[in-house]
This record gives structure tokens, sequence and C-alpha cells, in this order.
């Protein structure tokens, strides 16, 4: 049977038709591909709603704090004249005239610090007031000028310092004017001491004292309010140089045999410095107690067997009262050029 012949034009109208399709998925499947296009914008602006807060500015940059300057002496004293003129009559005025301390003409500030600050607000917490600060404070102020005079050797250790008692306490530096930092009379001196040591003023009340109450006498005679090596800031170094010796110089010596406690002890082994019920401010009310304290027969040691104390002779016999006075024959009892019992 003969094979049928195929019509060219369908043939080729089938390849067109073939074509276009494939054309046609192509197309499509390149604009799936391809990312989709951003939305447009509105063109109007979206109305807030009416309780809607309004957006916080972002907070400024904090400006830089004042750094404080020196503002001279004269800034001081058009607030505080009163005080600049009894501060000029002071020793201390000599900072502000001379360039020694490198305050020359801002004084004020040598003790109080810079005072740019405090003088163009008036603020008082802008400024420094030694009176307010604590002693150990107010003392390094002070003693950034007068740490190595001698009259302050101890001023660092004494007990002042270690009670919290600052310089300021008792130095005034602008209420003295011409008459110092400090008062100067004896009444004052003892009465500005009795302020504080009002239980050693108290002995001064007893009847026989050392003539402080009369004005006679002021505190500093034995005491250096300073400091110093000796117990109770005494300024007798060595036993009881210089200062029972000071009035006292009958007293002194040298002798040829001596009482053992005026050479190493002091007066205050034996004496009351500040006042006693005895005439002759002794420790105890009777002669023989004070110095039964060193001449009584103690336990002694039990090597040697000997007694730790000198025993009176044999002859004392303490319950007759021609022995109970040790004074009626043992006279010399500060020292004595003739006889080693101290008998005269």
């Amino acid at each position: 049977m003969s094979r049928t012949k195929r019509n060219p034009l369908l043939i080729a109208l089938s390849f067109l038709f073939a074509a276009v399709s494939f054309m046609g998925a192509a197309a499509r499947q390149d604009k799936a591909a391809a990312p989709a296009a951003p939305a447009a914008a509105p063109t109007d602006k979206a109305t807030p709603p009416p309780n809607a807060k309004p957006a916080e500015a972002a907070p400024a940059t904090p400006a830089a704090p004042e750094k404080p300057d020196f503002a001279g002496s004269e800034a001081c004293q058009a607030c505080h004249e009163d005080i600049f003129n009894s501060w000029v009559k002071s020793p201390h005025h000599i900072v502000e005239i001379t360039p020694k301390r490198g305050f020359k003409g801002r004084g004020c500030e040598s003790c109080h610090g810079m005072a740019s600050l405090h003088a163009g607000s008036g603020d008082a917490s802008l400024i420094r007031n030694p009176a307010k600060l604590t002693a150990a404070l107010a003392d390094k102020i002070c003693l950034s000028c007068h740490l190595n005079q001698p009259t302050h050797v101890g001023r660092l250790q004494n007990s002042h310092a270690n009670s919290s008692v600052s310089c300021v306490t008792c130095h005034k530096i602008h209420a003295n004017g011409p008459n110092g930092l400090v008062v100067r009379k004896p009444r004052e001196i003892n009465a500005q001491c009795a302020g504080c040591h009002q239980n050693v003023w108290a002995q001064f009340q007893k009847p026989n004292h050392h003539r402080l109450p009369e004005g006679a006498m002021s505190c500093i005679d034995c005491h250096n309010p300073h400091g110093s090596a000796r117990p109770a800031m005494g300024t007798a170094f060595g036993a009881n140089e210089p200062n029972c010796f000071r009035c006292h110089g009958d007293k002194r010596g040298p002798f040829t045999f001596e009482h053992a406690p005026v050479r190493f002890e002091g007066c205050a082994s034996c004496h009351e410095p500040h006042g006693s019920t005895n005439p002759r401010m002794l420790t105890r009310a009777e002669v023989s107690r004070v110095c039964l304290e060193c001449h009584s027969n103690l336990p002694g040691s039990r090597s040697t067997n000997s007694p730790g104390g000198v025993v009176p002779p044999a002859f004392h016999n303490l319950n007759q009262s021609r022995f109970q006075n040790c004074t009626i024959c043992h006279q010399k009892v500060h020292g004595s050029y003739a006889d080693r019992n101290l008998l005269r």
C-alpha cells in the first residue's frame, strides 16, 4: 500500500505554532524570576493620632564645668571687709605682701583655696573654710607652712592631734587682729585651756595649788600645746629640766648625795603639780605614806633572799608618832651635800 503524502503547508504551520508556544513559555519564566518593584510611596503624609506625644529632641551635650581660679584678695575684701581689715593686722598678712609662699596679692586664698567660683556666685560651698573641716584636713592646711618649725615638732603625734583638736580650735586667724593668733595673757590662756580640761582646772581649786587661778602662771609655763616627747606634753626633758627648776632653783643641785627620784623620775613622783590637800602639794595627805611607797619591806627575790624595797632600821616603829613624819629627821629629801641618809 502506498505511503500517504503529507501536505507541506500543514507541516510549516505546525512548526510555526510550536515556535510561538516555546517563546511565550520562556517569557513567562523570565517575568516570574524578576524581583517585585517597590510600592510607590503615598503622596499625602499620614495624619498622627490626636493624643500622640511629640518626638523628644536629642539631649544636648553638657557644657564643661568652669575651673576655679584665683580671684585675688581685693575680691574677698569687697564682701568680707571687716574680716579682711582684722586679718591685715595679723601676722599672717605677711603671706599677702611677700612672694615667698607664692600667694602675693591673694593671701586669703592661701588658706581658703581658689575663690573665683565663690566670688562669682556667692555660694559658700564653693570655698574652703578650715573651721568647718575635720581636724586632720585643717591641720594639713596649717602644716603646709608650719610643718618644720621647732615649736611644732610633736604636733602630729601629741594628744591634741590624737583627740581631733585642730589648730583653729585655739588659734583665731581673723579675730585677734594685732594681738596675734592666740591669747597671750595668763588668765586668758588658763581660761582657754580650762574650756576643755575642766577636770584639771578643778584640781587648782584645792587649798594648795600652783597660782594659776590668781593669774600668776599659765598652763604653757609647764606644757607645750604643740606637742612634746614627755608625758602630758610637758616641757621638761631630763627629769625636771627646765620645768620645776625654773622656779624652784634651790632644788636643782648638783648634790653630793642625791635622792634618786629627783634625778630620774621627776618631782611628780612625790608632788601633785596642779593641786593637793597637803601643804607641800604631796600625792598623799601624810608624808610617811609618800615615803613608804618606796621605803617599805616589799617581797623580794627568792634567789637572793633580799627584800624588794628598802627596809627601815629596827628602831623605826611606825606605830609611834615621832616616826610617822619622816622629814623630822630626813630634812634634805631633795639631796644633801653632807649626809648620805639625807639627814642634813
